[in-house]
């Protein structure tokens, strides 16, 4: 199933899935994780698994890089931006500027590593009488030459704050769209806007038009996005999510494939006896050649081996936590603090 038109290309998702630029991938990871034991980890016990490198497991779940609590260890990443949406389940984040957050369903984490930074991503089970069950979006954005080298910052984009914009179709289903980023012009021309991302990411030039927008259609939903503001922004949609099936400008788009657009203009998307759940990414490509091994995406070859030795050498700053998995106390809730010892919660002031 793969076809194009005027109007695009239906393509077959690949694993991870890939990204127009200047998204260089997504990663989608489901993990029907069982109940939590005291510790945090699953209390059906981990006998059995390749521990360390537990991907793909036939149980339904599997613990990644982890060792007791599931998730990835302290790795480093420079000159890209990550961009993590939880749909379901808990983060903990801790990173080598001495900044931590726990993050959980409806939260998003805008990552620019910039310069450099070692970050840890674990997945804590916290219930302990009932399942963990565990979903994530992980997003790669590029960046210029000119910010690949930007001081390391994140941003929590919690749940409560994320406008969603609620469209009711002719056939009584609701479509809704979370803008996480990039500004929406609902087709009554009212202009939702996005939190801000970091200072120093790619979104945060309008010139950019990047777009990240999450839709869930109920059964006999339509909505039209908005056209792209830049005429060169790339714009994709991946299906995903059981039994999905939408009709994206006039082509039928199933789950396990994505529908890239042919140049500018809105996007009418409807579904019949079926819902949907699409991710978009949209952007306007960064014009400059790409250099990726692993964790680091810069410009050359020099520059990755200049990024490895440095890595090397500092860790990106250092570590400053006792252990390389680190997870926070089961009882502290939903938090992040950041690098200048700010501390904030959803739905409090910041302080």
């Amino acid at each position: 199933m793969e076809a194009s038109s005027d109007r695009g290309q239906v393509f077959r998702l690949g694993q991870p899935w890939q990204g127009a630029p200047p998204f260089l991938f997504a990663n989608w990871h489901v993990d029907h994780y069982p109940a939590g034991n005291e510790d945090m980890t699953p209390a059906t016990g981990l006998d059995g698994r390749p521990l360390g490198s537990d991907f793909g497991h036939p149980s339904g779940w599997n613990m990644y890089h982890g060792q007791s609590v599931p998730g990835f260890p302290a790795h480093p990443h420079r000159g890209f931006e990550t961009i993590t949406i939880l749909s379901g389940g808990y983060v903990d984040h801790a990173d080598s500027t001495g900044a931590a957050a726990r993050f959980g369903p409806g939260d998003v984490q805008w990552l620019t590593a910039g310069r450099g930074i070692s970050h840890s991503e674990m997945f804590p089970l916290l219930e302990t009488d009932a399942d963990n069950p565990f979903e994530l979006f992980q997003i790669w954005l590029n960046l210029p030459a000119a910010s690949k080298m930007v001081e390391p910052e994140f941003r929590m984009l919690w749940n409560e704050d994320i406008p969603v914009v609620r469209v009711a179709g002719p056939g009584g289903g609701e479509a809704r769209v979370k803008v996480i980023a990039g500004r929406y012009l609902t087709e009554q021309g009212d202009a939702v806007d996005p939190l801000a991302p970091p200072v120093g990411s790619w979104a945060a030039d309008p010139a950019s038009d990047v777009a990240v927008w999450l839709l869930e259609l109920d059964p006999h939903a339509r909505v039209e996005l908005p056209a792209q503001s830049a005429d060169q922004a790339q714009r994709v949609l991946y299906v995903y999510g059981d039994g999905s099936h939408a009709t994206v400008a006039g082509r039928g788009v199933e789950a396990g494939f994505g529908f890239a657009q042919a140049g500018p203009g809105t996007t009418l998307i409807e579904t019949g006896a079926s819902g949907a759940k699409l991710l978009l990414l949209q952007g306007v490509p960064i014009d400059e050649p790409v250099a990726q091994h692993g964790p680091f995406v810069m410009n050359t070859r020099d520059e990755l081996i200049e990024a490895y030795d440095e890595y090397q050498r500092t860790r990106f700053g250092g570590w400053p936590w006792g252990r390389d998995d680190v997870v926070h106390p089961r009882t502290e809730g939903r938090f992040a603090r950041h690098t200048d010892g700010r501390l904030e919660r959803p739905g409090a002031t910041a302080r």
